[in-house]
């Protein structure tokens, strides 16, 4: 009975010897390996194998240049001749999508007023030219009355001033109408050119003058003048 305790004891005391080694060891091992690992900062990764170095460096945001670059930058010439070949489109082209349907309702506005004005002024020149000739078988202008009213009822005289009037009257807005087209696509063709050249143009509020006393030095006296200075932050 006392040798199997011995023995017992033996065994016991070896099997602790044992995970003391084992332990020791691999304490070691891991102190050597933390010893041989390299020292890495934050912005390098260095991976050591028995064939080839490799060396990882993380992705940097895009520089101020790189944002500046590829902002949209049109060019004004080609705004120019987008908007001369069709009104409307250096706006486009310019991204300035709201003049659109400026540019357009005052093309369709203007040419419907002179359609409108054309059509009057011919019915009213050709009236006038009916009631200004002899001939009894031209009678336009009594379109412009009900056919209950008889042309003897009327007067001649007081009509062919009424019709001249007329007729001048419109042919003057026709003209407008015109010129305000001609105008309309000018504007469209600058605006859509200088748009584009100043598509970067510093609006900054602390553009600004400022002005307020100021102490000068004085090279024929040792006081210094005093005055009043301006400056322009821009």
């Amino acid at each position: 009975m006392r040798t199997s305790c011995n023995t017992y004891q033996l065994i016991k005391h070896t099997t602790a010897l044992l995970l003391c080694a084992i332990v020791a060891v691999a304490a070691g091992a891991q102190d050597n390996y933390d010893l041989d690992r390299p020292i890495l900062n934050n912005d390098t990764t260095v991976l050591n194998d028995s064939t080839a170095m490799l060396t990882a460096t993380p992705m940097k945001a895009p520089s101020q240049d790189l944002n500046k670059s590829l902002k949209f930058n049109p060019n004004p010439m080609r705004a120019m001749w987008l908007s001369a070949l069709c009104p409307g489109l250096g706006q486009i082209y310019n991204r300035r999508y709201w003049k659109l349907p400026i540019v357009i309702g005052a093309f369709v506005g203007l040419t419907y007023g002179t359609s409108w004005n054309n059509r009057m002024l011919n019915d009213y020149s050709k009236a006038y030219r009916d009631i200004s000739d002899n001939d009894p078988n031209t009678r336009s202008y009594m379109d412009f009355y009900p056919p209950t009213v008889k042309e003897s009822d009327l007067d001649i005289t007081w009509l062919t001033s009424t019709l001249k009037s007329r007729k001048d009257y419109y042919r003057r807005y026709r003209d407008i109408c015109i010129i305000g087209i001609a105008a309309v696509y000018l504007l469209n063709v600058i605006d859509a050119y200088v748009d584009a050249s100043m598509m970067h143009f510093d609006v900054n509020p602390d553009l600004s003058l400022r002005w307020g006393p100021a102490v000068i030095d004085n090279e024929t006296s040792r006081l210094p003048s005093f005055g009043m200075g301006c400056s322009l932050n821009f």
